[in-house]
């Protein structure tokens, strides 16, 4: 028997996939096909009853996406996978299948705005309410979690201000309380992080970012046990319908096999750009996980491989002033995605968090002043050039 690889850098590029059950083809084909015939009709309802395995229709399984879907479950160390139409389609459909009408989440303060969105709506149609928190210890936590409780949502870092949770910490508390934890792991990718190795027990990706990392798919995944995720797969996945194309699938395939040297890269180019950006008069602050004065380095050191390709930085300056510096940039682009080849810079208060009330926004750190920036693969020259030139700007 052959021996089974343990090293990431392969497993992304074999696992799950086999040529010789798919006539010989390096690549994985494209099965854009809506739906799947059968050989007789009592082999049809067969399928249907669960008695015998194989493909009825895309929405309810597709060959590339199983592929893609095996790939991610293993890297991620995970039982099982499943892959959505978006990152806010894989969010949707764990949070609605771990919680019913009057139940309570606790939700790490500093979410995604979309999340946020979401988790607003819950509690506006089936009164499942949410608490924010700061997850810094134990206490916290606890004070927060009622018997209506079921379940812990968090962002590590958090987006955009790279706020790092300790998810030992959070899986301590959690299981004294029997709760699940659902991590979104998007900023990490499974290359700098493996939250289920913590004890978590769902890691969430918007697939778009650092799993694809060429702009060109929207997509989601979400990890966990087999229990779970056949439990999502036959309920909020397929009565809700936010599936994933066979043909994204196959682009997130093609971008997962250079995601190693790619994060590789990122890091590298985003560390040396935080060490010369903190030396810049009109920068208030930088806030990156992996500088070593981050307050929260000694965790990331503990969970992370790297301190990721993202990071968050305040400009001295009124709000016009920091939209004179975007708008100066030339090489960098500004887009409120990240994790693409190329360098893209955004504003969280008025973009991704613009959603969020000010109170809240600001509670979170979210300022004016806050600008994130996704570091791409350029020479990291060419991006520390753009920035200064359109900080003489200002």
């Amino acid at each position: 028997m052959e021996k089974k690889s343990t090293h990431f850098e392969t497993k992304v590029i074999h696992t799950g996939y086999d040529s010789k059950d798919h006539l010989g083809s390096l690549s994985t084909p494209i099965y854009q096909t809506s739906t799947f015939t059968f050989d007789t009709a009592e082999q049809g309802e067969r399928f249907f009853a669960g008695e015998e395995k194989g493909y009825i229709y895309s929405r309810l399984g597709n060959p590339t996406v199983t592929v893609l879907q095996e790939k991610i479950a293993e890297i991620e160390e995970g039982e099982a996978c499943l892959a959505f139409g978006s990152g806010m389609a894989a969010i949707s459909a764990v949070l609605l299948s771990l919680t019913k009408a009057n139940d309570h989440v606790v939700v790490s303060q500093g979410i995604y705005g979309c999340t946020y969105g979401l988790l607003t709506l819950m509690e506006e149609k089936y009164n499942i309410n949410h608490d924010f928190c700061l997850m810094e210890n134990e206490q916290q936590l606890r004070e927060l979690i009622k018997p209506e409780t079921t379940c812990i949502y968090l962002e590590t870092p958090i987006n955009p201000t790279m706020k790092v949770i300790d998810l030992e910490m959070v899986v301590s508390v959690a299981k004294e309380y029997n709760l699940p934890v659902v991590v979104d792991n998007t900023f990490c990718s499974p290359y700098l992080q493996k939250p289920l190795e913590l004890g978590c027990d769902v890691v969430i990706h918007s697939a778009t970012k650092y799993i694809c990392g060429h702009g060109d798919v929207v997509a989601g995944l979400a990890v966990g046990s087999q229990e779970l995720m056949a439990k999502i797969a036959m309920t909020t996945q397929k009565d809700i319908g936010g599936i994933l194309a066979p043909f994204d699938a196959w682009l997130l395939l093609r971008g997962l096999k250079t995601l190693p040297i790619r994060m590789d890269r990122h890091c590298e180019n985003t560390l040396k750009l935080v060490e010369w950006l903190k030396t810049e008069p009109l920068i208030k602050a930088v806030y990156y996980p992996g500088d070593p004065n981050h307050p929260d380095y000694e965790i990331t050191k503990k969970q992370m491989k790297h301190g990721g390709g993202l990071f968050s930085f305040e400009l001295n300056g009124t709000k016009q002033q920091i939209q004179t510096f975007m708008n100066g940039l030339k090489m960098i682009k500004i887009a409120v995605s990240l994790g693409d080849a190329e360098s893209l810079i955004q504003h969280p208060a008025t973009m991704t968090h613009s959603v969020i009330p000010e109170d809240v926004r600001l509670s979170m750190g979210i300022t004016d002043q806050l600008i994130r920036l996704s570091v791409g693969l350029e020479a990291w020259e060419d991006i520390r050039d753009d920035i200064k030139q359109s900080l003489e700007l200002i």
